[in-house]
């Protein structure tokens, strides 16, 4: 199902401030609440502006998601991340005390039941290979189901009975009141240890976890355009469930540059420039990520004048188009000079001074 734009499920405009965005989440919060609005579809729709308010209040997430949009954000997070560490300004307090915990079982990617945990591992790479995308190997452990038992747990032919303590959700849920408000705690069933059933006979071959560590090597790819610390998510590849696995998360880094420094999709260069060059001008030839340009310098170019070549950059990920690359030059002043150097410059200074003192008409 296709997301719709953050921004428009808050009814915001891009340039929306902060203050904005935590008005407009908690008039949408409170009309669409599930326990005050019973109407089809008000539970998804609390989720949905739930979800674009933890990605909007967040400077870092905020800024990621304006840059790469849905295709490009939502690889590099889950929705138990998009969650964490959200900032709701004490409405989940409100949410709660109408009966509704909004970060429980209600969205936000907390599960319940036996899911695995998700994973995370890391991946070095080149520049180049950063710009061009790459195929990469990667090993990292994880548990799959027991192939005994099938992830059962149980030795296969032995029962296996539903925990009369929790009914088999692995979880308890308590509630408690502080005058006219309420308040709730869910906590791992004590009596199946959070497995919602009762084995009768634990397989041997995992001791009755249901799963079994496996040494994973599988080969990923990484897309053009991606920058460093960013985090590719994998579905499905992290540790064992019963009832669903987990997801695996690849966080990339991209090694330093010796000639090129990036800044969002664009490349800085700075590349030394000769004094007469810089004078009269003319064309030199620069190098970029995947070979060279040729750069027109005009006359009179002063030490660390800035060009941009376009579209010699970054591709944008998840979209068309590529970054500049900048180029600053810096004049090279020659420190050991010939006889006839020495000569050609001492003339120069001369016919400069005399233009100067023509032209403030001292004389």
């Amino acid at each position: 199902m296709t997301k719709r734009d953050y921004y428009e499920v808050l009814g915001l405009a891009k340039n929306a401030t902060s203050d904005q965005i935590k008005q407009s989440y908690r008039k949408l919060a409170m009309q669409y609440h599930p326990d005050r609005n019973k109407d089809a579809g008000a539970t998804e729709k609390f989720k949905e502006i739930s979800e674009a308010y933890a990605v909007l209040s967040d400077e870092t997430k905020r800024k990621q998601y304006d840059q790469y949009g849905h295709a490009g954000f939502d690889n590099m997070y889950s929705e138990e991340d998009i969650f964490r560490n959200a900032d709701f300004g004490g409405f989940e307090d409100i949410f709660r005390n109408f009966g509704f915990d909004p970060f429980g079982s209600g969205f936000g990617g907390r599960r319940q039941g036996d899911y695995g945990a998700n994973l995370e591992t890391e991946v070095r790479i080149t520049l180049e290979e950063a710009a061009k995308g790459v195929k990469k190997e990667i090993h990292y452990n994880r548990s799959r189901a027991c192939d005994r038992c099938k992830g059962e747990g149980s030795e296969p032919g032995s029962s296996r009975t539903k925990c009369s303590s929790c009914n088999g959700r692995g979880q308890v849920q308590q509630a408690r009141r502080a005058g006219p408000m309420s308040f709730y705690t869910v906590t791992t069933c004590g009596k199946c240890r959070g497995e919602g059933v009762k084995i009768e006979k634990p397989c041997r071959n995992c001791g009755g976890s249901g799963k079994t560590s496996s040494n994973e090597h599988i080969k990923i790819d990484i897309p053009h355009g991606i920058d460093d610390d960013m985090r590719l998510r994998l579905d499905n590849l992290g540790e064992y469930g019963r009832d669903g696995p987990g997801d695996l998360f690849v966080r990339v880094h991209v090694a330093e540059h010796k000639k090129f420094h990036r800044e969002g999709d664009d490349l800085y260069i700075e590349i030394p420039l000769s004094f007469a060059k810089a004078a009269i001008g003319g064309k030199i030839e620069v190098p970029t990520l995947f070979g060279s340009d040729m750069l027109s310098i005009p006359p009179g170019t002063k030490s660390h004048t800035a060009f941009r070549l376009r579209g010699e950059g970054i591709p944008h990920i998840q979209r068309s188009g590529k970054g500049d690359e900048i180029v600053r030059v810096i004049i090279d002043v020659p420190k050991n000079l010939s006889k006839k150097q020495k000569e050609l410059l001492e003339e120069f200074e001369k016919e400069e001074n005399e233009s100067k003192k023509k032209g403030f008409g001292l004389f």
